[in-house]
This record gives C-alpha cells, sequence and structure tokens, in this order.
C-alpha cells in the first residue's frame, strides 16, 4: 500500500470520525433540550442513531489501527486479529441496531408492511457484510501461519547454512 494511498485513507478515516462525533453531540443537544413532547419513537431514533455512531467510530478506528499496521508491515501477525474482530463486531452491532430501528418503525407501517420487510432484508445485508469480513479475518490467519511457518522455516535453513 502505497504512501499516498494511506495518508488519503487516514483523511478520510479522520473526516468520517469528526463528522460522527458532531452528530453524536448533535443528538445529544437535541435530546437535553428539545424532548419533543414526549414522543417515544423520535427519542429512540436519537439514542440508536447515537449508538450506531458509537459502531461506526470503533469501526473507524480499528481501520486506523489496521492501516498503521499496513504501514509497518506488522498487518500479517496475531495482534491484527483484534483489530479485525473490532470491526466484525462493530458491524453485527450496527446490525442489531437496525433491527432495533425496524422494530420501533414497524408500529408506523401497518398500512405497507412491505417497508417493514425490506428493512429486516437490509438488517440481513448488514450481517452478510460482517459475514465476508469473517471470512477475510479466516484469510488473514492463513496468510499470518503461512507467514509463522515461513519465519520458522527461514531460521532452520540460516542453522543449516
Amino acid at each position: 500500500m502505497g504512501k499516498l494511498t494511506i495518508y488519503a485513507l487516514r483523511a478520510v478515516l479522520a473526516v468520517v470520525l469528526a463528522g460522527t462525533v458532531l452528530v453524536q453531540g448533535g443528538m445529544v443537544w437535541a435530546l437535553a433540550t428539545d424532548p419533543e413532547d414526549g414522543s417515544l419513537p423520535l427519542t429512540s431514533f436519537r439514542v440508536i442513531t447515537m449508538l450506531g455512531m458509537v459502531s461506526a467510530q470503533v469501526a473507524l478506528v480499528c481501520v486506523w489501527r489496521l492501516v498503521a499496521m499496513v504501514r509497518w508491515g506488522t498487518v500479517f501477525s496475531h495482534a491484527s486479529f483484534r483489530y479485525v474482530d473490532g470491526v466484525i463486531g462493530a458491524i453485527v452491532g450496527a446490525a442489531l441496531l437496525w433491527f432495533a430501528v425496524t422494530i420501533v418503525n414497524a408500529p408506523g407501517q401497518r398500512e405497507d408492511p412491505g417497508v417493514t420487510v425490506i428493512m429486516g432484508g437490509i438488517g440481513l445485508a448488514i450481517l452478510g457484510v460482517a459475514l465476508i469480513v469473517l471470512v477475510l479475518r479466516m484469510l488473514l490467519a492463513q496468510a499470518v501461519a503461512r507467514d509463522v511457518e515461513a519465519s520458522r522455516m527461514r531460521a532452520e535453513l540460516d542453522e543449516v547454512i
């Protein structure tokens, strides 16, 4: 991965992280100053949105750390698994939050239940992304195992020479 790519990715990650923090601040301000006359769905949507931003922030920080590991050439190590697991957890958390949004929104969709079904399908698609990242984690595990094996064989060869 080139330096320009790493800097561009870090810039995007920083902007998105700052944006999520600003949105969270606005949501906290809205909850504190504008209770919407006890409107439970709007309050629920705001809380779910704030938790969704936390999920996005966890994923962003984990990706930032993985990019740093790529830059230093240490991504094929056991330390990278905790960050990949963090991304998977954040995606699963986002899917669960989406299902919560679907449940909160469902009573308002009694006349058109197709919207609720579509929203449920989107939640399943988000879980599908988590499964894709899990498959990529398995590929990383294979690469780490081969890297460890190559290092062991290199050490044995150095002893022979």
